[in-house]
């Protein structure tokens, strides 16, 4: 321990003076010429410049240091070193990759961050206090390069593939059996599967969600962990030329085994009927861009590393949806070998944007006329396409003269436009049909001219696979008015893929405010997944708004660092926050600071951990002497410098002065969460408090309660403040992360418990919430809490309902000393509520107890006034929601590929379209809610008995 206590200096020189025995040393030249450096417990060589720092910080890896040489470039590497360790994986890892996007990338973002600190070096105090701490975010040949039509229509897309290199093993292994974690597989099946099974491959060209044409299937192969295809060729039915640029080539790897199932005899026979049915098993699933990040067309020969976890409900098994980055784990994953042929002796190259605007302008200059008759009168193409049917002509070759016949009929005008209308007013989530996208495409210039919120579901209609559509679009996008940026997010989903629609959507971003963009930055990092190359628009506009303001950059980088681990995202979030780093070199201290604490506490937790496994016969020995071995480990000189004298994850405006090492504890749950309270000079000598979770995903809680801060916001827009609480929340990395101790509150589980002798009569007790308020509130404070109790009471009833938040027992619902109720805990979202034996153990939409009316009507049954006035908190809020229930399906949308274990699919966002009754008027909407008031006011008594059971189970642990 004495030794762990030393710094780097009275070691380092030990080692110079016993290095001066030995024959060699004169060659090692001067001592300040030398460091030491060490393998970090995040596997990434760290150097040491740094003298006075302690071992007991350092944690090498293992206990080795090895001496090197400084070499010239000593700030530099001193400042790559700390970058590494910063974002947890070493630049070393970077450099060693032998991609030419990460190395232009990063060559560029380098240029940038450079440019970026001599601005910041000329600024003066004041300008580099306002761009780094301002006080409060603000509110308020064959070469495709001559253009569309000259690229080789007649071409059409082939892949080749050689062989699929399956799974380590003697087998396959199907996605529903059970895998032993060794180096082979063991197959585990009943009955056993043959271990010659058949393997073929399917592949998709998508863009987006959309299906370009239809997919190529191989034959089928055998073999044991190596299939070889003698005529592997998938040809796609489409032309290079109509290819979007930002197509994904999406390939499935799977099983086709026979399964023999036994059928029922019949009446006229006793025999039994066996009959075989061909089952696919997927084994793995790899995707990647046709075009690569300079535009060009891959051509040659290229090894995909598949991923073996499939989402649920795949077409087909293709996952457009998936990352383009291929499985870094390559030893155990399926190697697919692909080869791209040349169409050309010369690149072929996507055309870039003049020429597409100019292919545009003549493709609309030829039709001028009969564009600009059918955008006049509104006739759809599909209502064209059925009265040419009969003079046997095709839509695509409308001309004047015709639709002059059908505007001579009476033919389109208002009913279209009405249905246009009703078209665009639906929410996200909405399927549109193929007559419905004609309609949109064919009155495009209607929708640009009266619906410009509606691009969304115009870019839907677009054919992608037409490379003439896609001009016309392009060009059509560079005069579409603005959206608000609220709208605007919803063109970052993986259904907008197009390089310029994207850009368009990050032009519209750029007019949030700060605290607008703070409010939507979880979604902003989930949809970089999306992005198919390293520098893209958003990555830009992020870094750009994180550099100048030091709040969104603090949150930023933990968005992203406490991602990093994911092998789909590892690179690409790394090279973001390589670049953040160099272009905010004064904040790297400040945020390794952070990092070093979070280092520090998740060390206690893991000895709390294993003291409580060694101590598990007695429960009294175990809390003493594990209690008694935190306070020993954070009254270290090492731990007690590291946690103290930092700027909060949680909140960057918050400094962390000191432990209160007195108060501090862990709590009785599973993954033993540490309690941590702080002294705060800043905040009058109130202490703050702090809990810290190793082994729990915090991020479906961090979803949870920015919507809840979004509502909050909404509500006080329409001048309805309802009191909510949305504490702080951060994940800080691989399942680990901070919550905010909400000061001065208890839960109603303790609450109740306190005002009785018997556990099992205290969720009965009506009288104990009051009562309660009452001892911490006097006169005018008591009516004060009541109504603050009373509006927050109403708006997480409200929230509650709308997310549909599960799990909802006393020890989930918590009371300020001032009367505001509020929620903790959201493991259970979006309908999935929890059940026992088959039977849910929450049956009401929300939850509103009698207790709690007992506190509104102020402890007088017959204060039906303040009842009423609940009631209409609880509807005005709904119907607020309900205003902006698309921002909400987009904000759940965006972030589908997060992983999050209750938002996997489409599916699970329904449900928030159901109860904001999206679809409906108002009045039925309000109908509806009302029903489920009653229902809520109904069934409380069901709420009370699971409360009961829960009291009782606590009052039994304790």
């Amino acid at each position: 321990f004495v030794k762990q206590q030393l710094n780097l200096s009275p070691l380092f020189q030990l080692l110079w003076k016993q290095a001066q025995t030995y024959p060699l040393f004169p060659a090692l030249g001067e001592m300040e010429g030398h460091m030491f450096e060490c393998v970090n417990q995040a596997a990434v060589h760290e150097e040491l410049e740094d003298e006075t720092r302690r071992l007991c910080d350092i944690r090498p890896f293992l206990p080795v240091l090895k001496l090197v040489t400084r070499n010239c470039g000593r700030a530099e590497r001193l400042l790559d070193s700390k970058i590494g360790v910063l974002i947890g994986k070493g630049l070393h890892e970077l450099d060693a990759l032998q991609d030419q996007e990460v190395k232009d990338f990063r060559s560029k973002m380098f240029r940038i961050s450079e440019e970026k600190m001599q601005r910041v070096q000329k600024m003066t105090w004041t300008e580099w206090l306002q761009a780094c701490f301002s006080p409060q975010l603000e509110n308020g040949g064959g070469a495709i390069t001559d253009g569309l039509n000259d690229r080789p229509a007649d071409l059409k897309v082939i892949i080749h593939f050689d062989q699929i290199k399956l799974l380590n093993g003697t087998g396959l292994v199907p996605c529903w059996l059970k895998r032993l974690k060794q180096t082979g597989l063991q197959i585990i099946t009943t009955p056993p599967l043959s271990l010659h099974p058949q393997v073929q491959v399917r592949a998709g060209l998508f863009h987006g969600t959309e299906l370009l044409c239809k997919t190529a299937v191989s034959s089928e192969s055998s073999g044991r962990s190596e299939h070889t295809w003698s005529d592997g060729t998938l040809e796609f039915d489409i032309c290079v030329c109509d290819l979007p640029r930002m197509t994904r080539l999406c390939f499935a790897v799977y099983a086709v085994m026979d399964k023999v199932k036994k059928q029922k005899s019949t009446k006229n026979t006793h025999l039994n009927k066996y009959q075989t049915i061909r089952k696919h098993y997927p084994i793995a699933w790899v995707n990647t861009m046709v075009f690569d990040y300079k535009g060009q067309l891959k051509t040659g020969d290229i090894i995909l590393h598949s991923w073996s976890s499939f989402p649920d409900e795949l077409e087909e098994m293709l996952n457009p949806i998936g990352t383009i980055q291929t499985n870094p784990y390559t030893e155990n994953a399926t190697a697919l070998h692909i080869h791209f042929p040349e169409y050309s002796s010369h690149p072929i190259v996507f055309p870039l944007f003049d020429k597409v605007r100019v292919s545009a302008h003549t493709q609309t200059h030829i039709h001028t006329h009969t564009y600009t008759q059918a955008c006049t009168y509104h006739v759809p193409l599909y209502y064209s396409s059925v009265l040419l049917t009969e003079m046997k002509l095709d839509s695509s070759c409308l001309c004047s003269f015709t639709l002059l016949q059908i505007l001579e009929k009476g033919r389109g005008g208002k009913k279209f436009h009405i249905e246009l209308k009703e078209i665009m007013e639906r929410d996200p989530l909405s399927q549109l049909c193929e007559n419905e996208k004609d309609l949109i495409w064919t009155l495009r210039h209607d929708c640009h001219e009266n619906f410009p919120q509606s691009l969304p579901k115009l870019l839907l209609s677009v054919k992608w696979s037409k490379h003439e559509d896609m001009a016309q679009l392009q060009a059509l996008l560079q005069i579409w008015p603005k959206l608000s940026p609220r709208d605007a997010l919803e063109l970052l989903d993986f259904n907008y893929p197009d390089q310029y629609v994207r850009e368009y959507a990050v032009r519209c971003l750029r007019d949030m405010s700060d605290e607008e963009l703070s409010q939507y930055l979880l979604q902003l990092v989930q949809v970089l997944r999306y992005e198919p190359y390293y520098d893209c628009a958003l990555t830009r506009f992020l870094l750009d708004r994180a550099q100048s303001n030091r709040k969104i950059g603090h949150f930023l980088f933990w968005h992203l660092r406490s991602e990093i681990h994911m092998p789909a995202v590892s690179v690409q979030f790394a090279l973001i926050l390589e670049a953040y780093c160099r272009g905010s070199i004064p904040h790297i201290e400040v945020l390794k600071k952070q990092v070093e604490a979070l280092s520090k506490l998740k060390s206690v937790n893991e000895l709390i951990k294993l003291g409580t496994i060694k101590n598990a016969r007695s429960k009294t020995k175990e809390a003493m002497l594990t209690k008694e071995a935190m306070m020993t480990c954070l009254r270290q000189s090492g731990y007690t410098e590291t946690l103290s004298d930092l700027h909060s994850p949680l909140n960057p405006s918050v400094l962390l002065s000191g432990i209160n090492v007195e108060k501090c504890r862990y709590m009785d749950s599973k993954m033993k969460p540490l309690w941590i309270v702080y002294n705060n000079k800043l905040l009058g000598g109130d202490t703050l408090g702090i809990i810290f979770k190793n082994g729990d995903d915090l991020r479906q809680d961090m979803l949870t309660l920015q919507i809840l801060r979004l509502m909050d916001m909404l509500w006080k827009e329409a001048s309805l403040d309802l009191r909510i609480v949305p504490y702080g929340c951060l994940a800080t990395g691989d399942r680990a992360g901070l919550i905010e101790v909400v000061s001065s509150a208890d839960t109603i589980a303790n609450i109740q418990l306190t005002s009785s002798n018997v556990a099992a009569a205290a969720a009965f007790n009506k009288d104990a919430l009051l009562n309660w308020l009452k001892e911490k509130n006097s006169g005018d404070a008591l009516e004060r809490a009541i109504e603050e109790f009373t509006l927050s009471c109403a708006g997480y009833c409200v929230a509650t309902y709308v997310l549909g938040i599960g799990d909802r027992h006393s020890d989930n619902i918590m009371v300020r000393s001032t009367g505001q109720l509020f929620h903790i805990d959201f493991g259970h979202i979006l309908g999935n509520f929890k059940s026992k034996f088959g039977i849910k153990r929450e049956r009401v939409p929300f939850i509103l107890t009698h207790d709690f009316i007992h506190v509104i009507q102020q402890g007088k049954t017959g204060n039906t006034e303040k009842f009423g006035s609940f009631r209409q908190y609880c509807e005005e809020a709904y119907l607020i929601l309900r205003k902006n229930g698309n921002l909400f399906i987009t904000l759940f949308a965006l972030m589908l590929t997060a992983g999050l274990p209750e938002l996997t699919s489409v599916k699970d966002i329904q449900y928030l379209k159901d109860s904001l009754a999206l679809g409906k008027t108002d009045d039925e909407a309000l109908k509806q809610f009302r029903q489920k008031f009653d229902e809520a006011l109904r069934e409380s008594w069901t709420t009370k008995v699971n409360w009961m059971a829960h009291n009782v189970a606590k009052d039994n642990r304790s």
